[in-house]
């Protein structure tokens, strides 16, 4: 008996792209025996809606959009309570997950990886009792994401998130936060943090190191302290490009799969890079491989630790990606100088 897919896609994600091969995807689905039954979602959160009411003889669900969509959708079949194994089509602007997966952001070829490969039990977040797929987030530039407009990521792609974060400088936020992380407490002033599972985070691969394994039951979690003075903010960005962590008192760095934030006032935090509450108190925990992914050959090998995979973001591609991090700051730091001296 042939398989059925239940294929949920944002026909708004990657410049409306997608739509535009759907029939070929169905067709290399069918030709490959499956039946598919299609959803394009309406609003946000439709997903979730859909995933969630999965009909039982339903065998994958895939999820073709960016993060956004794939979060929706894990977070509707965690919800669901099913077991039922996801595929993912990248067709975002920035796909972090797919990066830290080496999928093709090929639309074809990733419906080719997804009909040969198999399931991998992977991590997912824990957030409040909300599900995340890879980063929860709080602090400087993590509302542009969800605050851009979705025609300015279709157009600009990246530069759309530069352009809205020139816009914030001025408004970077101080948050003073009481810490727990596994009995560790730690108290102080803080402009950022994530809490991730992730090889790339924003488009920038080897920022929380090369110690990320995808199934391992443990986050990588950056905090970013106050700066009070351009040296300390110096040193802060130099640690981050660097990928030492370590040569700064202003970051602090946890391998954890529990961590407690408390602060005095609401904080604004996204969920793979959308809006996902102010709470004043949050409580993350990581979910160990609680969904599967369907992955093919040896993608799957990403899992077990990506820095030993030949050719799986190598040190060339991380320096590239750092450098595209260095030119994106030089030009938010010009554009808040024109913002100052009133051109713009």
């Amino acid at each position: 008996m042939a398989q059925k897919i239940l294929l949920i896609y944002n026909p708004k994600a990657g410049k409306g792209l997608f739509v535009s091969k759907l029939a070929e995807v169905i067709d290399m689905f069918v030709k490959s025996g499956y039946r598919v039954e299609v959803h394009p979602t309406q609003a946000p959160g439709d997903a979730v809606e859909r995933a969630r009411e999965v009909p039982g003889y339903i065998d994958m669900v895939v999820a073709a959009g960016g993060d956004g969509t794939l979060d929706e959708v894990v977070t509707g079949i965690v919800k669901s309570g099913r077991d039922v194994p996801i595929g993912y089509i990248p067709v975002g602007s920035t796909n972090d997950y797919a990066a830290s997966l080496s999928m093709s952001t090929s639309i074809l070829e990733a419906v080719g990886d997804i009909i040969g490969g198999e399931p991998q039990a992977v991590d997912m977040g824990d957030f409040n009792g909300d599900t995340f797929v890879y980063v929860a987030a709080f602090g400087a530039f993590t509302d542009v994401s969800y605050d851009t407009n979705q025609d300015m990521k279709n157009l600009f792609g990246h530069l759309a998130y530069i352009f809205e974060g020139a816009r914030r400088l001025a408004d970077i936020k101080s948050y003073h936060l009481r810490i727990d992380v596994e009995g560790n407490l730690r108290e102080g002033d803080y402009i950022y943090g994530m809490v991730t599972n992730s090889v790339s985070v924003g488009g920038i691969k080897g920022m929380t190191g090369t110690d990320v394994y995808l199934d391992d039951g443990i986050f990588e979690t950056i905090l970013i302290h106050t700066p009070t003075n351009p040296l300390e903010f110096n040193e802060i960005i130099t640690a981050l490009l660097s990928g030492k962590l370590d040569s700064t008192e202003m970051i602090e760095f946890y391998h954890t799969d529990h961590i407690k934030i408390q602060a005095d006032e609401p904080v604004k935090w996204t969920l793979d890079g959308e809006y996902g509450g102010s709470p004043r108190n949050v409580e993350i925990r990581n979910r160990k491989q609680c969904i599967r992914m369907i992955l093919y050959g040896d993608k799957s090998d990403v899992l077990h630790g990506w820095r030993n995979i030949p050719g799986a973001h190598g040190e060339e591609e991380i320096k590239e990606d750092k450098f595209e991090v260095a030119q994106s700051i030089r030009l938010i730091s010009e554009e808040f100088g024109r913002m100052l001296d009133g051109d713009v």
